[in-house]
């Protein structure tokens, strides 16, 4: 399901581009745009031509054949015979040394114990060892993308928390320099203000140019032009499951192919029968009588059948069973230890969310006590009680408790969406 899913985006030449930026959209162009996702095809292509291959050994299996001999000896008439048959004008030749024969051989099996059968399986799931594999990689491509992605959103919500800070920064410069105009301020509580809202424009500087660059990363990774990322709405933690990743597909893959190959070694033991055919043309030919007397070549012809059985697999089985157990072994050794990492990463993962949930608690009174400080610290400035440093701080304090907020905010995304990931949730 998976891959007719991804081959469908393929076949598609455009995107609409609000879609495209969502996370779900920019994992899946991420996917398809990832040079891996080609081999695909490339395995099931090799794995139908080798599957091919092997079944054409039900096909007859022609060999030709020429053979040019010379021969310190040959069958010939017992002296006794020769005597008396040359008593009778009977001329004996004999066989010649030299002999030669052009042939073809047929053989058509009709039992093999199931080895074709059995090697055909095993073709067929190192296919889908391989294609576990590459989807294991590709897999990986969506952590690549949540990372940039959750970046981008920290640094839009930062960049908007810092136009808001350059406002206000510029309110207060407005309303100290006609202050100063007035002789109600100093013209240094004025410049301050105007220093703090230069250093907060060089900030956003700073956050566009990471900005940029870690778009350009992300539409490079996609394949599309990545303008603006949508911040994904606040969903539930996924619910307890047993996890579907691709690592344990794949070790589930190695396991069915250490059992094919362990059914190719039972079949290996099975007899044989097929039937043949020979014929060539030659000297001497199957009348070793009549090519002692005349020395010409013939047409010779052998049809019949032939059981075989090679008990040679019996004196490697126990060797080769023990590896094949070994195997196993180890493939059950490795999805142990994936569970076990997964399962560690995950509890630390819903951790970090619980602890996320709680700050956010209070995040939003924070601000609004922040607020409230500001407000007053700005009244107080107006009436001399403070000075400019101490309405900056307080400024600044708001602005941190914002972006503090925010931080929270999507950090918590970004937990939840790893924790898909480490589930292997859709």
């Amino acid at each position: 399901m998976k891959r007719f899913f991804l081959i469908l985006f393929t076949l598609q030449t455009t995107l609409v581009v609000s879609n495209a930026q969502t996370l779900e959209a920019c994992q899946q162009a991420a996917e398809r745009n990832y040079p891996l996702i080609r081999q695909y095809d490339l395995i099931g292509k090799t794995t139908d031509l080798t599957v091919a291959n092997i079944q054409k050994g039900w096909l007859p299996q022609v060999s030709a054949s020429a053979q040019a001999t010379y021969q310190s000896d040959v069958m010939a008439w017992p002296d006794q015979m020769k005597t008396m048959l040359s008593g009778m004008g009977v001329d004996l030749k004999g066989l010649k040394k030299d002999q030669y024969k052009i042939g073809i051989d047929v053989q058509q099996t009709i039992f093999d114990g199931g080895a074709i059968s059995s090697q055909k399986a095993v073709a067929r799931q190192q296919g889908e060892v391989e294609s576990a594999q590459t989807e294991v990689n590709i897999y990986k491509v969506r952590e690549r993308v949540n990372e940039m992605y959750f970046a981008l959103l920290l640094l839009h919500e930062q960049m908007t928390l810092n136009a808001d800070l350059q406002t206000l920064l510029a309110g207060n410069e407005k309303q100290l320099h006609s202050m100063y105009e007035r002789g109600t301020a100093a013209e240094s509580d004025y410049l301050s203000v105007k220093a703090e809202r230069l250093r907060v424009v060089q900030q956003q500087t700073d956050l566009e140019a990471r900005q940029q660059t870690l778009r350009r990363m992300l539409s490079a990774l996609c394949g599309i032009e990545v303008t603006q990322v949508e911040k994904p709405s606040l969903v539930a933690t996924p619910s307890q499951q047993p996890s579907t990743r691709p690592e344990l597909k794949a070790i589930d893959a190695q396991l069915r192919l250490t059992n094919a190959r362990e059914k190719a070694l039972d079949a290996a033991l099975m007899p044989r029968l097929g039937l043949f055919a020979q014929g060539y043309y030659g000297y001497p030919g199957l009348n070793m009588f009549d090519d002692m007397l005349n020395h010409d070549w013939s047409l010779n012809g052998i049809v019949g059948a032939r059981l075989s059985w090679n008990i040679g697999a019996l004196y490697t089985r126990k060797n080769d069973k023990a590896k094949l157990n070994a195997q196993r072994e180890t493939f059950n050794v490795q999805r142990e230890t994936f569970l076990f990492n997964n399962h560690m990463e995950q509890i630390q993962q819903n951790e970090d969310i619980e602890r996320y949930r709680r700050l956010m608690a209070n995040d939003e009174e924070i601000i609004t006590l922040r607020q409230a400080v500001r407000r007053a610290a700005e009244s107080k400035l107006q009436h001399g009680i403070i000075d400019v440093n101490d309405l900056v701080r307080e400024i600044n304090a708001e602005n941190a408790a914002r972006v503090q907020q925010s931080v929270h905010e999507i950090e918590m995304l970004k937990e939840i969406y790893d924790l898909k990931y480490a589930r292997g949730s859709e």
